[in-house]
């Protein structure tokens, strides 16, 4: 399994939406293959993944201790598209709040880029179901990551993208701090920082199908601090790619 598409899968407790998800992955990416990576589902997530993944060889899982939060886990996938050769790798929500309808047009953005963006922001984009609450927390975090990361895209919040592998590997993810949701937009700046290339596509984005939200009120305030600590990084010139002792 290298080579091409990677998709990654991050789950807790997502039973009924993988059940569901999986197939239309694979109807508007039939040539990918998948990760799915399992922080300890109580639900049984995890051991409906490997079933999937004993009548497939396109779908792998990688089991985790317990909850590690979003963003470790999407960097988990970024190193397992590192470590197997692939060449993009595409991470999407698994509770079906990103469509996979919206693959093929992300996948276009690549011949000119390196990240495409599923843009809630843009012309044509678009999001159901929240309320005002979600609206502000959204909207002021991608204000917010503008004013101090410099980052010009629309939507930094959203984890619908795909990323060109070897821009990845250039980064040293020892250096990252975000376990949680503000992984999305640290995840940027220090792509940004390498002078990665961004593309936006619009996505709508719908509420989960299945299951709650895992996003809290405690989630968003993180996020401000740590794009706050970024900012004050930012302004020292701090290292984003593997240190030059390495690479020798």
């Amino acid at each position: 399994m290298s080579g091409g598409l990677l998709i990654s899968l991050c789950t807790y407790n997502e039973r009924q939406n993988l059940e569901n998800l999986v197939p239309v992955l694979f109807r508007y990416a039939p040539d990918a293959n998948v990760v799915i990576i399992d922080d300890g589902s109580p639900d049984g997530t995890g051991k409906y993944a490997d079933e999937l993944a004993a009548e497939n060889p396109a779908i792998r899982v990688v089991h985790r201790s317990g909850k590690q939060g979003l963003g470790s886990a999407i960097l988990r996938g970024f190193e397992f598209a590192i470590e197997h050769g692939y060449e993009y790798v595409l991470n999407l929500d698994a509770d079906f709040s990103h469509h996979p309808q919206h693959i093929p047009a992300m996948r276009e953005c690549m011949a000119n880029a390196d990240v495409a963006i599923g843009s809630r922001y843009i012309d044509g984009g678009g999001v159901e179901g929240w309320g005002f609450k979600r609206h502000f927390m959204s909207r002021a975090i991608n204000f917010y990551a503008w004013l101090t990361l410099g980052l010009s895209t629309k939507d930094n919040s959203g984890s619908f993208r795909c990323y060109r592998v070897s821009e990845l590997e250039k980064l040293d993810f020892a250096l990252v701090k975000s376990k949680g949701y503000s992984f999305q937009e640290e995840i940027l700046y220090r792509l940004d920082r390498i002078g990665a290339r961004f593309k936006e596509t619009p996505i709508y984005f719908a509420n989960r199908r299945f299951g709650e939200t895992k996003i809290t009120l405690r989630e968003g305030t993180d996020a401000f601090v740590l794009l706050f600590k970024l900012f004050l990084e930012r302004l020292r010139g701090v290292r984003v790619t593997k240190a030059e002792t390495e690479a020798e």
